[in-house]
C-alpha cells in the first residue's frame, strides 16, 4: 500500500508544476500582446515567468508548444457554444461563427500575431501552428454544423459537405489573412466572413433555407454600410 505521504507529496508536486504551467503560459500571452510577435525566445519567457531558462522546456519542450499552450488557454468556446439559444441550424452555424470570431475582435492585438502565426507556412513543416490535427478539428465541426442544416432540410443535400465547408474554409482563411495583415479592419471582420458565408450557402439553400440566409446577408450588408460610414 502507498504511503499516503508519499501520495500527498505527488499530489504537491504535480500542483507545482501546473501552478508553473499557467504562469508560464500567463508570460508568453502577455508578451505576445505587448510586442505584436509570437516569435519569443525561451529566456524572455521564463524571465517573465520568473522561472528558470530550463522550466518552459521540462514542462512544454518548444517555443511552438508554449504559443500552442497560449492559444488554447484562451479559449472556452465549447462551454459558450453549448450556451446557444437558437431554433434552427442555420442561425447555429452564423452564431458559432459570430461567437469564434469574437474572441478576435476583443482582443485584436493579442489575435494578430497568433493568426499571423496560424497562417504562416514558411516553417520546418509547412503548417505554422496550424497543425493538421488542429485543422481537422476545426473542419470536422463545420462539417458537423453544415450536417445539421442539411438533415433539418435548409441546405440541399446534392451539395456535399465536404465541399461547402472547404469553400467556406477558402472564404475564411483569406479574410483572416487580410485582418492579420492590418488590411482588414476589426470592424468589418465579423460581417465581411458572415456575409461572404451566407453569398456561398444560399446557392445551395432550399425553400426554407433561403429566408434564414437572406436575413443574414442583410443583417451583414448592413452592417458593413455602417462600418463604411465611419
Amino acid at each position: 500500500m502507498t504511503d499516503p505521504a508519499t501520495l500527498s507529496d505527488v499530489g504537491r508536486r504535480e500542483q507545482a508544476k501546473a501552478d508553473r504551467r499557467l504562469k508560464i503560459v500567463r508570460a508568453a500571452r502577455d508578451l505576445i500582446r505587448e510586442t505584436g510577435d509570437t516569435n519569443l525566445s525561451m529566456r524572455m519567457i521564463a524571465q517573465r515567468a520568473e522561472v528558470s531558462i530550463a522550466t518552459p522546456y521540462n514542462l512544454f519542450g518548444s517555443k511552438r508548444a508554449v504559443v500552442m499552450a497560449v492559444l488554447e488557454d484562451e479559449r472556452d468556446f465549447l462551454h459558450r457554444f453549448n450556451s446557444l439559444k437558437v431554433d434552427n441550424a442555420i442561425d447555429r452555424l452564423f452564431e458559432a461563427h459570430a461567437l469564434g470570431t469574437g474572441y478576435f475582435i476583443q482582443d485584436p492585438d493579442f489575435y494578430r500575431p497568433l493568426w499571423k502565426a496560424l497562417l504562416d507556412t514558411n516553417g520546418e513543416d509547412n503548417t505554422g501552428l496550424a497543425t493538421p490535427e488542429r485543422q481537422e478539428q476545426t473542419r470536422a465541426a463545420w462539417r458537423w454544423l453544415l450536417s445539421c442544416a442539411q438533415e433539418e432540410g435548409l441546405l440541399h443535400t446534392g451539395v456535399p459537405v465536404e465541399m461547402l465547408e472547404r469553400t467556406l474554409s477558402h472564404l475564411g482563411n483569406g479574410i483572416m489573412l487580410s485582418w492579420a495583415m492590418g488590411t482588414l479592419p476589426t470592424r468589418e471582420l465579423l460581417p465581411s466572413a458572415s456575409l461572404g458565408y451566407a453569398l456561398i450557402l444560399s446557392a445551395s439553400a432550399t425553400p426554407a433555407g433561403k429566408p434564414l440566409l437572406e436575413r443574414q446577408i442583410s443583417k451583414h450588408r448592413e452592417a458593413l454600410a455602417r462600418s463604411d460610414g465611419v
